[in-house]
């Protein structure tokens, strides 16, 4: 029982990103700037420097890369996606700590939900945009 108390007076701060059909639940707690994402360290997860970088972005911007232990939980689309969701919902859970951050955040782009998605499939064609060839006669 006092195992639980303990926990829940821990502070955390939680955001969720998007990107295409990827979500991305992120949680900050004060700690020393580790990153979990579903249970690998960034780098077991997030193969390439530059998504590494991308995820870790909104946090250097606000100088709090060795403040907070990141846990992300995510889910859905390929990993461009997925690097994309985690930059939005780090950047929101950073709202959450402090909304004094919306200015240096907002200004880099980080709040802005990417709302490209895959266009359907429309019936009677072959994809989106494609179509059958056109025969006159």
């Amino acid at each position: 029982m006092e195992e639980t108390n303990q926990q829940a007076a821990v502070e955390r701060y939680y955001g969720t990103g998007r990107r295409k059909t990827s979500v991305a639940r992120v949680y900050l707690r004060p700690g020393q700037g580790e990153f979990k994402v579903n249970g690998r360290t960034l780098e077991a997860y997030f193969l390439t420097e530059s998504m590494r970088a991308q995820v870790r972005h909104p946090l250097q911007v606000v100088e709090a890369l060795d403040k907070f232990d990141v846990k992300i939980n995510v889910n859905g689309g390929g990993s461009n996606g997925q690097a994309g969701a985690a930059r939005l919902g780090i950047a929101r859970a950073l709202l959450r700590f402090n909304p004094e951050l919306r200015g240096s955040l907002k200004k880099m782009g980080f709040l802005t939900r990417d709302s490209r998605m895959k266009e359907r499939k429309k019936y009677g064609q072959k994809g989106a945009r494609k179509r059958f060839q056109f025969s006159k006669r």
